[in-house]
């Protein structure tokens, strides 16, 4: 079916629409050509005494121009950068930093705006995320305390696993603390790295239970220390009930003295936290709130980052190239030995599709299509070279150094990724991390390697690293489980840090782990580590006035 058929596109569309056009030129040559010679012939004598005089035929046939054209559309499409099929490739982009910060207190469940308030912000984050894919994100999620779902990252699959699952549950202490959540969105901006300005999204009902002051001091702090702070609004005034789930059974919120509560948008409040940090206030009625948000931080400084992987289409002008060359040869045997006789010079439209067809015969291959095609020694030449003309772009020392590390360079592939690791952000340091941690994991499993414990040391701290901020890459599970089987030194260490102690104490596993099996594991390490975090919460502490919604 042709919706089956992958995507063609060209690298310049003009020269393919040219490429179309240029075979009419070679059929009207070799139309003129044919004309006149059969015009010079009729001269000598009639077309039927022609045949018995010439050895050839009277008039060029039709099948070396279709031969003719066929080169010059070929060669012409090969030069316009035809691609097709798909490839991993990271895509450069400029964004900032921004913490979203989501209130996920009980008056969020309220049903006044459908399907409730706290599924509305959710379609409002996943607009927003979609507007600007090269924003470092971080989820922050509060009620009567904050608490940190995710750290600044561009993997859109972490962030989307989070807000699928937010709900009241996730913060331990009800209530609604907007202060906290300004406070700890402040303090985690400010920890970032990176050149680009910071943001601070905050979406709630304003319904908060504590002191105004507590708030203007945490907006004026932020807006202090340079970070855009936007308040977004959800609810309507006139409020509703909350509903409450036990088990199958859905009731009404009601307060300590049994009444039922009703819920309301205080705008009032929410517009104050924006002037007082000097930032923007959107209101709940107002309509695409995402493009609103957009608008205001449209002006704060951007950074360069890879913001995340995607589909790019492979360079394909070599399968043009060959064929259009094979069309030549047979078409230039043919003129020597075909007809049996010695052809005089090529014409003028042979002598066109000839140099079009060495012009793109001595295109450099690109570097990243010599890797692709298992020429690694080549890719890490054109790599060097181009850093010796003078590109030192993070991109490019990590193309570099995954090329070293699929030359079994591993030592200086581990050099110039980590490298890359400490001066870039976003998409490159992820993928210079795993990479890095890859040389790593290569040289601890190389025979007799006397530093074998320090390198898979190395391993298990950037898989750790990596899994901290993807806990859901099954690549990077598989490879720090296979890094955990090795025993760490004696005496401990190995690594260090507590998230490895489980595995330390027991022996390595015997036989072999398929990667579903490895991703149990690691799965099930990440629960309990959540269960923990969870207990260590206070569970059921009332808020001021006592109002736990």
């Amino acid at each position: 079916m042709l919706s089956q058929l992958p995507p063609l596109l060209f690298d310049l569309p003009w020269l393919a629409l040219a490429a179309l056009l240029v075979p009419l030129v070679v059929w009207r040559l070799r139309r003129v050509r044919r004309l006149r010679r059969s015009a010079r012939l009729a001269r000598y004598a009639d077309p039927t005494l022609l045949v018995r005089l010439l050895r050839g035929p009277v008039a060029p046939g039709t099948a070396r121009t279709v031969r003719l054209m066929l080169v010059t559309a070929l060669t012409g499409l090969a030069l316009a950068g035809p691609r097709w099929g798909l490839a991993r490739g990271p895509r450069s982009a400029r964004g900032i930093d921004m913490a979203i910060a989501i209130d996920a207190s009980l008056s969020m469940m309220a049903p006044d705006v459908r399907p409730s308030r706290l599924e509305r912000v959710k379609q409002e984050v996943r607009r927003l995320r979609a507007q600007a894919p090269a924003d470092r994100i971080a989820l922050i999620a509060f009620a009567g305390r904050s608490y940190i779902l995710t750290p600044l990252t561009t993997d859109d699959g972490a962030i989307e696993l989070f807000l699928d699952n937010l709900d009241p549950s996730v913060v331990g202490q009800a209530g609604s603390s907007i202060a906290s959540a300004v406070t700890q969105g402040t303090e985690l901006l400010l920890a970032s790295d990176g050149s680009a300005d910071r943001a601070l999204v905050l979406f709630s009902d304003g319904e908060a239970f504590e002191s105004t002051e507590e708030i203007a001091t945490a907006s004026k702090e932020a807006g202090e220390k340079g970070i855009h702070v936007v308040t977004v609004g959800f609810g309507t005034t006139r409020g509703s009930t909350i509903p409450v789930r036990d088990g199958n059974t859905v009731s009404e919120k009601r307060d300590e003295e049994g009444r039922v509560v009703v819920t309301r948008y205080h705008p009032e409040l929410l517009q104050q936290v924006a002037t007082d940090a000097g930032g923007t206030f959107v209101a709940a009625e107002a309509s695409d709130k995402a493009s609103r948000i957009r608008a205001a931080l449209r002006r704060l400084r951007t950074a360069e980052r890879a913001s995340s992987s995607r589909e790019d289409h492979v360079p394909r002008f070599r399968w043009l190239l060959l064929p259009a060359l094979f069309l030549l040869l047979y078409d230039s045997w043919r003129q020597l030995c075909g007809n049996g006789v010695r052809s005089r010079a090529p014409g003028a439209a042979t002598l066109a599709a000839s140099a079009t067809l060495l012009a793109g015969c001595t295109l450099p291959p690109d570097p990243a299509v010599r890797f692709a095609e298992g020429d690694v020694r080549g890719a890490v030449r054109a790599y060097r070279e181009a850093m010796a003309a003078g590109d030192s772009s993070g991109m490019l020392r990590y193309n570099l150094g995954t090329a070293l590390l699929g030359a079994d360079s591993l030592t200086p592939a581990v050099d110039m990724l980590e490298a890359v690791r400490r001066a870039t952000d976003g998409e490159v340091r992820m993928r210079a991390r795993y990479n890095a941690g890859l040389a790593q994991l290569l040289l601890g499993r190389t025979p007799e390697n006397p530093d074998a414990d320090a390198a898979y040391a190395a391993a298990r701290a950037a898989y750790r690293a990596l899994l901290t901020e993807r806990p859901n890459d099954p690549e990077a599970q598989w490879n720090y489980e296979l890094a955990l089987r090795h025993p760490p030194p004696s005496g401990g260490g190995g690594g260090g840090g507590g998230g490895e102690s489980p595995q330390q104490s027991s022996p390595p596993p015997q036989g072999n782990m398929d990667q579903r099996q490895a991703e149990a594991l690691l799965n099930s390490a990440a629960r309990e580590e959540r269960d923990v975090q969870g207990r260590k919460q206070p569970k059921g502490k009332v808020p001021p006035k006592g109002k736990d919604w």
